[in-house]
């Protein structure tokens, strides 16, 4: 068993309200973007979660910070994919500031956690 339950990491409960978030807003999406970039918006939504998870269950600080890492990266990778939802008009100004805002609150918490870790090693 790891060392962190991450179900009592904010950043983890943050991640699974920006995933819930992103599933409602794609669920708008048009239907021919089933398998397209709706597709990949959903798992990149629920990549971030996953992998703070899958960190937290390993057994050192190392690995849960590499797994930080991809979850910062997913991340990165979900902003981009809103960005072009909105510029393909599938999502609004104001979807996308306030996504944007909450992947800009997780990324904020991993990094601060990664450091945390850092720190411990």
């Amino acid at each position: 068993m790891g060392k962190h339950n991450y179900k009592e990491l904010r950043v983890w409960q943050k991640a699974m309200e920006l995933c819930k978030a992103v599933y409602l807003v794609v669920s708008e999406f048009p239907a021919d973007e089933r398998f397209g970039l709706s597709s990949q918006i959903k798992r990149c939504s629920v990549s971030i979660p996953s992998n703070i998870a899958e960190g937290a269950g390993r057994n050192t600080d190392k690995t849960f910070n590499y797994f930080l890492g991809i979850a910062y990266g997913s991340s990165c990778e979900l902003g981009t994919q809103l960005e072009l939802a909105k510029h393909f008009e599938m999502l609004s100004e104001d979807q996308l500031i306030l996504l944007e805002g909450q992947i800009t609150d997780i990324q904020k918490m991993i990094y601060k956690l990664s450091e945390n870790l850092k720190t411990t090693v």
